[in-house]
């Protein structure tokens, strides 16, 4: 999916990985930027790039907290602010937390839709969390 719309960016891998083949750093666009980009902002504290400290989340603070329906809803709506003030090229149609049966994490499923190609995507965030 490398080349498969570069208008929606092209960027660095998530960690950087350097490619023997091409003697550089292997690069992202499209779909999978816009994924590598969601990871990224979501997991990223708030305030650690001093350059952007607005960039990242504050999605620290559900960590230890109990997994109840309240704190799952608060969880998809603060993943949900982030992610409409963050990423510009999606419109977040649905976050819906799904925790794990053992109960020690949970996956936030992103439904999106790319705002340029009209194109509907998902994306599973796992967010390790819970005693």
């Amino acid at each position: 999916m490398e080349g498969d719309a570069p208008f929606l960016g092209r960027g660095w891998t998530f960690p950087p990985v350097f490619d023997a083949a091409n003697h550089g750093l292997r690069m992202v666009a499209g779909i999978d930027n816009i994924a590598q980009s969601l990871d990224l902002l979501l997991s990223t504290l708030r305030g650690s790039r001093a350059l952007l400290p607005q960039f990242g989340s504050d999605l620290n603070q559900f960590v230890f907290r109990r997994s109840t329906a309240q704190m799952r809803e608060e969880l998809a709506s603060a993943a949900h602010f982030i992610l409409l003030h963050g990423e510009p090229r999606i419109r977040v149609e649905e976050i819906r937390p799904e925790p794990s049966a053992d109960g020690s994490m949970i996956n936030l499923v992103i439904e999106y839709r790319v705002t340029q190609t009209n194109t509907r995507h998902n994306h599973v965030y796992p967010f390790a969390a819970l005693e």
